[in-house]
């Protein structure tokens, strides 16, 4: 594994890794296209179990003729099981994995720990991937996804390239080296993968589940103080352009990664198959160039108009280069658009004309952007095209658009070509093989012996064909090397193309061209069975989920605990006259956390405090861990892996975001030192009650109250749309100064916050409760229960706490309490107005 070093101290470079292309498939024409157009591997999804679940998707019943003809043409197949897995689901989740495994896939995408566990439980060398679901961000993140069993780490979307580097660094320096999978092109969430609770709060539908609805790319307004700040048509504050790591992507093969991975499950074949071969050319470019040191970024081809055509809400390297808030959001729109035409400068009768910005031809599909792209737009197809310079006269079909609604200053996209999908469409439309694989030749022979070829691929594969008569001596046009790559080459109509031959052929000697056409003809044929034949991973028959599975102990009866988390210093002072007994803290500045526990140790000799580090830790990051680890606490709520390697000494609480969502997860964290484990929020009240009749109850805490953590992301509202900074450096930090909430499109109001690593949370606007099941999780066992706080006055946390005694006392009931404080009614995943 090659490890970057800094590429600022260094001047020679060793010798580049070639990173594997991963393209994505929702169907077979998807699959076909990503083959036929260069793709190493490609990802894809069943009918469960994957974050795409609106895409067409591959049944089991697919898996044999898809690994074979993937096999056959050089390809690997990887399985997404990118979701959470719920108690219920294990034992078809098992039979799911057998299947995949004996199918011979070449490796399953995982988001939750336990199918982790899971699949090395079952099979000791059947490949894991770490989803980018698992919201890896740092080396520690790494060496955790490594102990349960995974081989390959796809990071989180928001690292950069130098963040890359260091990471890479860190795992070199402690002799580890699992391969890093980046994503390279395509859609961006606004949010951690992994970490976004929108969909399941707004609108019952959970991203961690497959069922993402998008709330990033709705109109938002932004309140700041009350007052609603004017940004003009800048209303999509969270929706990013789409990545686009063509412009870095000399520096990002650099970094050594493995694997670089196209977005896309449910996306047409023509962009499958467009996106895939811009990156194949470009990649094939750089890697070639290495020897004459120009790789770099001036060798891509100019291939940014066919990205724009396949899909573009915008494309901008994302991460890769830095945090750069004002560039990842424009804000403009969140829908797709294409090609930027120019503006409409003059209408004249049926004629429109626009300042010209990019080629534009008769049959091509536009449509005109007055700003208000929530609304139906003008478009149509171009009929005739009159240029003039820098100037272009469009002319439609007779009343094709309404001319009334186009006015001069509308921005004009180009949204179709359809001489390029044709292009494109031909690409993987054909009846033979259009994307060939090279091989290796070596003829060996002498006169009266048989002519031996042996044929290598680059996966490994190796044939030996021998000619069925002898060789004789060559009176005329002798088996040179030129005559054999002549008659050997001839692979058209096959998935192979000759690379190199090797003439180790003694004498001047011949065989006729018949007898070389039938070894290659055979050469064809037995590399493809030898292709063909599936992965034969280890199944160990009498492995069982049941023998995974933790004890289940009879819950005892213990007194309920209220467990009260708090947000400032304000809340924590009214938690406190309370009387709460155990205190959990969450502060923007992790410094404050050591005035908080002195707050607590000279008001109350009973209280415990658990203070939270921020939920995302990456490479040069740990100087916060030091400071909250510093406030000498008694214990610590941990969000994140780097937390489980920082804090494994000390008394720690697994958070939500760790995604427990099975007793093979939890099990997994228990078995880790962790004292008690959050349940997902992602699970209702009967997932909910399935997991807690699966594992010993006194294992977890229930978050009772909370406004549900929506978006957890790297963007920065504050910094965006209340200043002209990029980043913290020059931003003013307005997230100290004012009190910013983002108004959806039926007037709730979300509290945005930001935390110490400048990264922010919008959390729901309306806090829901989960009260009226209070009882019936006393019955399962449950002792612990939370209630959260974001942005209520110290009146209001008395309030609520008050009544939560009252329910925990027997004093009321929860349908009284949901009620009386005007809260949502529901646990975990909630239905909601989105």
């Amino acid at each position: 594994m090659y490890t970057a070093p800094n590429p600022a101290s260094e001047s020679h470079q060793p010798a580049l890794h070639r990173p594997e292309l991963l393209a994505p498939a929702g169907h077979w024409d998807c699959a076909i296209a990503a083959v036929e157009n260069g793709a190493d591997a490609i990802y894809f999804g069943l009918e469960r179990f994957n974050a795409r679940m609106r895409a067409q998707n591959f049944t089991e019943a697919d898996l044999p003729d898809l690994m074979e003809f993937l096999h056959v043409r050089g390809v690997k197949g990887y399985v997404t099981l990118n979701t959470l897995i719920f108690p219920q689901e294990l034992a078809e989740a098992e039979q799911y994995l057998r299947t995949i495994i004996a199918a011979g896939v070449d490796a399953a995408i995982v988001q939750d720990v336990g199918i982790c566990r899971l699949i090395r439980h079952l099979s000791p060398d059947f490949p894991i991937h770490a989803s980018t679901q698992m919201t890896i961000t740092s080396a520690a993140g790494v060496e955790f996804a490594e102990s349960i069993g995974a081989q390959l780490v796809v990071l989180a979307r928001e690292c950069s390239l130098k963040e890359i580097h260091k990471i890479q660094h860190q795992l070199a320096q402690e002799q580890r080296s699992l391969p890093l999978e980046v994503f390279v092109h395509g859609a961006l969430c606004v949010a951690y993968s992994g970490q976004c609770l929108t969909s399941e709060s707004l609108g019952g539908r959970s991203a961690n589940r497959g069922e993402c609805a998008q709330a990033c790319r709705m109109p938002y307004e932004l309140l700041s103080d009350g007052k609603v700040v004017e940004l003009g048509d800048r209303k999509y504050l969270l929706s990013p352009q789409d990545l686009a790591g063509l412009d870095v992507l000399p520096e990002l093969v650099k970094t050594g990664v493995s694997c670089l991975k196209i977005e896309g499950r449910l996306k047409s074949p023509e962009y499958v198959a467009n996106v895939t071969r811009v990156y194949r050319q470009a990649l094939d470019r750089i890697l070639e160039s290495v020897q004459t040191e120009e790789a770099n970024s001036s060798l891509i081809p100019p291939d940014r108009y066919s990205l724009e055509m396949a899909f573009s809400r915008g494309l901008y390297t994302g991460w890769f280069e830095g945090i750069n808030n004002q560039a990842l959001v424009h804000a403009r729109f969140g829908k797709k658009r294409g090609v930027y035409l120019g503006e409409v400068t003059r209408i004249r009768g049926e004629q429109i004309t626009i300042g010209l910005e990019a080629p534009i031809k008769p049959g091509d599909g536009v449509v005109f952007d007055s700003g208000h792209p929530e609304a139906p737009e003008e478009g149509g197809r171009i009929y005739a095209v009159e240029l003039y310079d820098r100037e272009a006269v469009l002319s439609f079909g007779r009343s094709a658009l309404n001319l009334r609604k186009i006015h001069l200053g509308d921005r004009v996209w180009k949204t179709s070509d359809p001489e390029l999908d044709r292009q494109v469409r031909q690409s993987f439309t054909g009846e033979h093989p259009q994307f060939q694989r090279p091989i290796s030749l070596e003829i060996h022979g002498e006169v009266g012996q048989k002519l031996t070829a042996i044929a290598r691929d680059l996966l490994g594969n190796t044939v030996q064909i021998e000619s069925e008569m002898n060789l004789v001596e060559a009176h005329s046009k002798p088996l040179s090397s030129d005559r054999l790559k002549e008659q050997l080459g001839r692979l058209g109509n096959t998935p192979f193309r000759l690379e190199t031959l090797s003439n180790f052929v003694q004498g001047s000697i011949m065989l006729p061209v018949s007898e070389l056409n039938r070894l290659r003809r055979e050469i064809v044929t037995q590399l493809e069975v030898l292709r063909a034949q599936p992965k034969r991973w280890q199944l160990r028959p009498d492995a069982t989920l049941k023998t995974l599975l933790p004890a289940v102990s009879h819950p005892s009866i213990a007194p309920a605990d209220l467990i009260v988390l708090v947000r400032n210093l304000d809340q924590l002072e009214a938690a406190i006259s309370a009387n709460v007994q155990t205190l959990y803290c969450e502060f923007e500045d992790p410094r404050n956390y050591r005035q908080a526990v002195q707050l607590v140790r000279h008001t109350s000799l009973s209280s415990r405090i658990f203070v939270a580090p921020p939920r995302i830790t990456k490479p040069g990051e740990n100087w916060i861990l030091q400071q909250v680890q510093a406030s000498e606490a008694d214990g610590y709520l941990l969000r994140n892996y780097d937390h489980l390697k920082f804090f494994e000494l000390d008394s720690c609480i697994g958070d939500f975001s760790l995604n427990v969502a099975n007793p093979l997860t939890a099990d997994h964290f228990i078995q880790r030192g962790l004292q008690r484990l959050t349940a997902s929020y992602d699970l209702n009240i009967t997932q909910l009650e399935a997991l807690l009749k699966n594992c010993p109850p006194e294992w977890f805490e229930v978050t009772l109250h909370q406004h549900m953590p929506m978006f957890h992301m790297e963007h920065c509202v504050f910094c965006a749309f209340l200043s002209e900074g990029t980043d913290y450096t020059n931003c003013g930090r307005p997230c100290e100064d004012h009190e910013v909430k983002l108004r959806d499109r039926i007037g709730t109001e979300h509290i945005l916050q930001a935390d110490s690593g400048c990264r922010n949370t919008v959390f729901n606007g309306k806090a829901q409760t989960g009260a009226e099941y209070f009882q019936h999780l006393r019955e399962w066992g449950v002792q612990h229960f939370r209630i959260e706080f974001v942005n209520e006055t110290p009146t209001q946390v008395m309030q609520i706490i008050d009544r939560y005694r009252q329910l925990l006392d027997g004093k009321i009931n929860g349908s009284q309490l949901w009620r009386e404080l005007n809260l949502q009614n529901q646990l975990g995943v909630t239905r909601g107005t989105f």
